[in-house]
C-alpha cells in the first residue's frame, strides 16, 4: 500500500507508536508531519482511513484539515451528538461503532446520535466500521481521531488502548500548536503579570478556583479581564464577563434548577440575536456539558467560559439591586406555584411576592437597557410574551406561565390605578416606580385580546430637555428652524409616527427659546421632559380638561409662547390657529407621514386655508433611523447598486449639494462587544422642514394636491426624509439599508 509498509509492519505496536512520537519531534507542526505518519498509523490500525478533526480556536465546531484519500476540502463538524466525531468532541468519551449504518447501534449511545453518510454518497467508498477518540490536553479538548474500516474484522478494545495512548502523543503536539496551556493561570506567568513561584504558592493555599481568582485579583490586582483571557487560552473558548446589556438569560423550556446552575457555576446566556451559550467556569467539565445539554434540547450552542462571581451574576446574585438572573429565579418562583391545583391558581393573589417582584424586575430590565417600550403578550395557547422595544427594535426577554397571567396584568393594573374588574374594554394609566433613586415614569395601555389582556408600557423620557445641537440636523435644516422660530408669533408643526422623537424636538426648541423675557405655558400628556423656566400643565381629559381648554386657559395667562401636546382634534386646531394669530408662537405636533401631508390633513378637518397658510411658520417631519456603532462601523467604498440609489432617491438636479467625492466611502456595519454584535447603537432622527412661502401660500388658498405643495416646497429649500437620510449615510451615521426602511424603496 504505501512504500514503507514493509518496514512498519514488522514493528510491534509500542514500536510503531514510538516512530510515530519520533516523527512529530522532528517536525514544527502536525501538518508538515502528517504525510509520515498517516501511512504509520494506518499500518498500527490495520485501517483505511483515519482523519485528524481539529477544534478551531474561537469556535465550537471540528474541522478536518487532516483527511486520507483525494478529497482536499475541508470537513466542518459541529460539536453536538448529531454526527460521531461531534458527539465524541461533547463526551469526551471514545467510541467503538461496529456499523455506522446501525440506527439502533447509534440510538443505544445517544438518542440524536448521526451518521453522516454525505461523504459516503458523493464518492464510492463505504464507512463498515469507526474507531473514534478525543484528543485531549490537560483536561482540554483539542480534537478528534477517526479511524475508519479496520480490514480484519471489527475493532476491539486492544485497538482502543492504543489508539488512547496515540491521541496523547498527539495531544501534545496540539497543544503546541494552539497555544494552549498546561494549567488555567499558566498564561499570566507567561504575560509577567505573576511569577510562577507566586502562583504555585497560590495554587497550593487556595481551596477552590472561585477562591484562587478571587485572590489573583486581591491580592495582586490582576484585573478580571486578564484572568478570564487566561482561561480562554487555556480552555481554548471564548472568555465572556457581567455584559447585562450584550447578553441575557436564554429562555427555554428546560427544567435546569437555578439551585443547581450556581452549584456548578453554569449560565445558559443568549445573545441579541437569540443563540444560545453556554457560560461555564469549567468548559472541559465533558459530563456537566453533556447534563446541560440534554436538559436544555437545543441542538447548537456556543461554550464560553466566564468567573465564577460574574456567572452568578448571570443567575441574580451579587449585581447590586437586581441582575437579569433574579428573572429566572423569579419564575422558577411561579413555575413551582403553577404546578399546584387549577383551584389555588384561580386564587392566587396579584400581591403574591413572585408575581409583584417579576412585574418589578421588568420594569427595572427595561429602563437598564433603555427600552422605549414593553409589552406583555399574551398567547392563547401558550406562555405570556415580555418582549421590550430597544433602539426601534422588539426583542423577546422572557415568558411567564399563563397561569400566572391574569395576575402579572392586575399587579400592573393596580400601580396603575385601573380598575381590575374590568377586562373587555382598553384602559389607560400611568405608574412610576423608582430606580438608582430617580423616578421613572410610565404610560401603561391595556388592550383586550383573545388571549387575554395584553399590555403595552411607555417608558417617559426622563430628565431636561436635549440641546438642539444634539438634534443632528443638517445644517441647511438648522438655519432654516432657527429662523422660523425666532418669529414673534405664528405655528410652528412637528409631526410624525408614534415614537419618532417629536416631544424631544419640541422641548429642545424650547430650550433654545427658554430666556428669562419669554414666558412659556405646555400643556401635554403626559408631561415627560421637564425644564426649569417653564410653565408645564398635565391635561386630564377623563375631568373635562383637554388641550383645546387648556390653551383657552393659556391665553388669559400672557403667554409669549404656547406648546400643545397634539392637535387631536378640529377644536384644538382651530384655539391653536387663533392663538398664533393673536401674536403668540404656537408649538405643536400632529401624527402624519410627511410636511406636505400634514397641510392636507389639517384642511380636511376643517381649518381655514387662508387662516392656515397666514399662521403657519413651518412644518418639521422626522423619523428615528438607527446609527452605525462608533467602535466598529468599518468604511468601503459604494457599490454600483448604492450609487444608483442614491442618484434615484436624492435626485439628480440637487446632488451637487453633497460635494461626494469620487469614488464614495461609506459605511456598513460590523459587530462588536459595544454594540452587541448588532452593527448599530442608539437612533439619530432624519427630518424633512417645510417652510411658509409666499408660492406655497398661494397653493394653500387653493387647496392643492399634495403632490403640488411637495413640489414647490422642494423649490423652496426643504429636502424629503429620505433625502436627509441619504446625506446622514454620507456623513457616516448610518446606512442604506436604514433609509431604505424610511423611505420604502432599494
Amino acid at each position: 500500500m504505501f512504500d514503507s509498509d514493509a518496514v512498519i509492519s514488522q514493528q510491534g505496536p509500542e514500536q510503531k507508536l514510538e516512530s510515530i512520537d519520533r516523527v512529530l519531534e522532528a517536525h514544527p507542526s502536525l501538518m508538515d508531519a502528517y504525510q509520515k505518519i498517516e501511512p504509520m498509523i494506518l499500518s498500527l490500525f490495520g485501517a483505511e482511513r483515519m482523519s485528524i478533526f481539529q477544534r478551531r480556536r474561537q469556535h465550537q465546531d471540528l474541522v478536518a484539515r487532516f483527511k486520507t484519500g483525494k478529497e482536499t476540502r475541508e470537513i466542518n463538524v459541529q460539536i453536538s451528538p448529531q454526527s460521531i466525531a461531534g458527539y465524541v468532541a461533547l463526551s469526551q468519551l471514545p467510541l467503538i461503532i461496529s456499523d455506522p449504518y446501525n440506527a439502533q447501534e447509534l440510538q443505544d449511545i445517544h438518542p440524536r446520535l448521526r451518521f453522516a453518510d454525505k461523504f459516503d454518497k458523493t464518492s464510492s467508498f463505504r464507512t463498515n466500521n469507526i474507531l473514534c477518540l478525543p484528543i485531549l490536553n490537560a483536561g482540554v479538548m483539542m480534537g478528534v481521531l477517526q479511524i475508519i474500516n479496520k480490514q480484519s474484522g471489527s475493532f476491539t478494545d486492544t485497538d482502543l488502548d492504543i489508539a488512547k495512548k496515540l491521541t496523547a502523543i498527539l495531544g501534545q503536539k496540539f497543544r503546541y500548536e494552539l497555544g494552549g496551556t498546561s494549567q488555567p493561570f499558566d498564561y499570566l506567568v507567561h504575560k509577567g503579570r505573576v511569577k510562577e513561584k507566586q502562583l504555585k504558592e497560590l495554587t497550593d493555599s487556595s481551596s477552590d478556583t472561585r477562591q484562587l481568582i478571587q485572590r489573583l485579583i486581591s491580592e495582586l490586582r490582576i484585573p478580571e479581564k486578564e484572568i478570564g483571557n487566561a482561561l480562554s487560552v487555556h480552555y481554548q473558548v471564548p472568555f465572556v464577563n457581567y455584559d447585562p446589556d450584550k447578553y441575557h438569560l436564554y429562555r427555554s423550556d428546560s427544567k435546569l434548577n437555578l439551585s443547581y446552575l450556581k452549584r456548578n457555576f453554569v449560565a445558559v446566556i443568549a445573545d441579541v440575536k437569540e443563540n444560545p451559550i453556554v457560560l461555564m467556569a469549567e468548559p472541559n467539565n465533558a459530563a456537566l456539558l453533556m447534563e446541560i445539554e440534554s436538559a436544555m434540547g437545543i441542538d447548537s450552542y456556543d461554550i464560553f467560559v466566564g468567573l465564577p462571581n460574574q456567572i452568578l451574576q448571570y443567575l441574580g446574585e451579587g449585581s447590586g439591586g437586581g441582575a437579569p438572573g433574579e428573572m429566572d429565579e423569579i419564575l422558577d418562583e411561579i413555575g413551582t406555584s403553577s404546578e399546584e391545583s387549577e383551584e389555588s391558581v384561580d386564587d392566587l393573589s396579584d400581591d403574591a411576592p413572585a408575581v409583584v417582584r417579576l412585574v418589578s424586575r421588568i420594569l427595572h430590565d427595561a429602563k437598564r437597557l433603555n427600552a422605549s417600550d414593553i409589552h406583555i403578550d399574551p398567547e392563547k395557547n401558550g406562555p405570556t410574551r415580555v418582549r421590550m422595544r430597544v433602539d426601534g427594535v422588539c426583542r423577546d426577554m422572557n415568558q411567564v406561565p399563563a397561569s400566572h397571567h391574569s395576575a402579572v396584568i392586575a399587579r400592573i393594573k393596580i400601580m396603575s390605578n385601573l380598575n381590575i374588574a374590568e377586562k373587555r374594554v382598553p384602559q389607560d394609566g400611568k405608574l412610576a416606580f423608582k430606580m438608582g433613586g430617580q423616578l421613572v415614569e410610565v404610560r401603561v395601555a391595556t388592550i383586550p385580546t383573545v388571549g387575554g389582556e395584553g399590555v403595552v408600557m411607555r417608558i417617559l423620557a426622563s430628565g431636561g430637555a436635549l440641546p438642539i445641537d444634539k438634534l443632528n440636523m443638517a445644517p441647511g435644516n438648522r438655519t432654516r428652524l432657527e429662523e422660523m422660530i425666532k418669529k414673534p408669533h405664528g405655528i410652528l408643526l412637528v409631526v410624525g409616527p408614534t415614537g419618532s422623537g417629536k416631544t424631544t424636538t419640541l422641548h429642545a426648541v424650547l430650550g433654545y427659546l427658554n430666556t428669562p423675557d419669554k414666558k412659556i405655558w405646555t400643556a401635554e400628556d403626559p408631561v415627560e421632559i421637564t425644564q426649569a423656566g417653564l410653565q408645564q400643565v398635565q391635561v386630564s381629559p377623563k375631568i373635562g380638561f383637554t388641550f383645546a381648554n387648556a390653551l383657552r386657559a393659556f391665553l388669559r395667562a400672557d403667554p409669549d409662547i404656547i406648546l400643545i401636546g397634539e392637535m387631536r382634534d378640529k377644536e384644538t386646531a382651530h384655539a391653536g390657529i387663533e392663538a398664533s394669530l393673536t401674536g403668540h408662537l404656537v408649538l405643536s405636533t400632529l401624527h402624519t407621514n410627511s410636511a406636505p401631508e400634514t397641510i392636507t390633513r389639517l384642511l380636511d378637518l376643517g381649518l381655514d386655508p387662508v387662516n392656515f397658510s397666514d399662521a403657519c411658520v413651518g412644518i418639521l417631519a422626522q423619523r428615528l433611523i438607527r446609527t452605525l456603532c462608533p467602535n466598529c462601523k468599518e468604511k468601503y467604498t459604494a457599490t454600483e447598486a448604492d450609487m444608483g440609489f442614491i442618484h434615484r432617491q436624492y435626485g439628480e438636479e440637487h446632488l451637487g449639494e453633497l460635494n461626494i467625492q469620487e469614488p464614495l466611502q461609506l459605511y456598513r456595519p460590523k459587530g462588536c462587544e459595544e454594540c452587541g454584535e448588532t452593527g448599530y447603537k442608539g437612533r439619530t432622527g432624519v427630518h424633512e422642514l417645510l417652510g411658509m412661502t409666499p408660492e406655497l401660500r398661494g397653493l394653500v388658498y387653493k387647496e392643492a394636491s399634495v403632490s403640488e405643495m411637495k413640489a414647490q416646497a422642494m423649490k423652496d429649500g426643504m429636502r424629503t426624509l429620505t433625502q436627509d437620510g441619504i446625506y446622514k449615510v454620507i456623513k457616516g451615521d448610518t446606512d442604506i439599508a436604514q433609509v431604505q426602511i424610511i423611505s420604502g424603496t432599494s
